[in-house]
This record gives structure tokens, sequence and C-alpha cells, in this order.
């Protein structure tokens, strides 16, 4: 009797496919919170490099969602799959409101460089998205073994986030304009959040592995 050996497939670690989309975006917000490349864009410079940036989280995101293997949670979905869905659907949004508020901000900066404060409530409701989802992600990542890709979600990679969406809603309050000096409440922190933000986010981007068969 002959006994019948298994052959292992080769495999290989490669960046996800919407890490390169949370890539571009991130290096796009840390450029643009970069206070020497604000002086020498300008306003209308550093507009439309944020809302570049936001347009490549929302596609990296779609792609999370849509593509990545996830399905709408449904009776039968274990927990992990319906907590990492939500988790994704959540960020989405929240890429949505940046796009919004981005978008605002750079139209302002077209008609009226020296305006403050547009689009901040989208602003502030894509950092509580972006919270929300972190939270989201982090419980799925406690039953990371019955994910339907267990390479979905890591612990690195959900902490970065999580650190990451902290960041953006502290440079949210920091970018509110408070109506009676029409100052913000902290432009260091509304600069400095963001920066800090989109590298924790491009890190784990960057650190996002999956395994697919080599060759």
């Amino acid at each position: 009797m002959v006994e019948a050996t298994r052959r292992e497939v080769p495999t290989v670690r490669r960046l996800r496919r919407e890490a390169w989309g949370f890539i571009v975006g991130s290096f796009c917000f840390i450029v643009g919170a970069v206070p020497n490349y604000a002086e020498w864009a300008g306003p209308v410079g550093v507009g439309i490099t944020f809302f570049v940036g936001s347009i490549f989280f929302t596609l990296a995101a779609f792609i999370q969602l849509s593509l990545s293997g996830r399905h709408l949670p449904r009776r039968g979905a274990n927990r992990a799959d319906r907590t990492d869905w939500w988790a994704a659907a959540v960020q989405f949004v929240g890429t949505l409101f940046f796009n919004w508020s981005t978008f605002w901000a750079m139209i302002a900066a077209f008609a009226d460089p020296t305006r403050m404060g547009v689009g901040w409530r989208p602003d502030a409701f894509g950092s509580i998205a972006f919270l929300v989802s972190s939270g989201l992600a982090m419980a799925a990542v406690n039953d990371r073994h019955e994910l339907w890709d267990t390479d979905a979600r890591t612990w690195h990679g959900t902490w970065l986030n999580m650190i990451g969406s902290v960041f953006f809603g502290l440079s949210a309050i920091g970018a509110y304009v408070l109506p009676d000096t029409g100052t913000y409440v902290n432009l260091l922190w509304a600069n400095l959040g963001t920066l800090l933000g989109g590298v924790c986010f491009l890190v784990a981007a960057l650190l996002s592995r999956r395994t697919i068969p080599k060759g």
C-alpha cells in the first residue's frame, strides 16, 4: 500500500489590494499637514492634496468592503465576520464624510484662501466613524481564527488604525473655529493630529499582508 503524500503549494506574502489605496491616501494627508509643504503649496494646493488623499481612502475602503471576500451580514454568519463587515462598512462611510469635507474645503480655498473651518462637521463625523470602525475591528480580531480571511485583521494593524483614528479625532477638535474669536481651537493639533494619524494609517497599510499562491 502506497501512502499518498500531500504536496504543499508554495505561497508568498504580499501587500493586500486595499493597502495600496491606504498608502497613497495616508501619504497625501501626511504631506498636506507638513507646514513647509503648506507654505509652498498654499491653501489651494493643500486642499487639493487632502481631497486626493480622501479619494484614495474611499477607493481602498470600497475594496476592503466589497472586493476582498466580505459579504453582507446574514443569518448563519459568525460573529467575527459580522463585526469585521460592519467595521469595513463604517470605515467606508467615514471616508465619504472625508470626501465631502475635503471637497468643500478645497472649493472654499479656490474662492477665498483665508476662509477657515469649511467642512468641519463632515470632518468630525468622519473622525467619529473611523473611531467606531477601529473599535469594531478590534472586536473582530479577538476571534481572528474565525474570520473569512485570517489575514484580514491583525493586532498591530487594528491598534495602529485605532491610534490613527484618535489622532484624526484630535485634529478635528483642533480644527474647530471658535465663533467668538474666529480662530482655531488649536492649530498645532489640527495639523499634528492629521500628520500623526496619517503616519499610523500608512504604517498599518504597509504591514498589511495576505498569503497567496506563489507564481
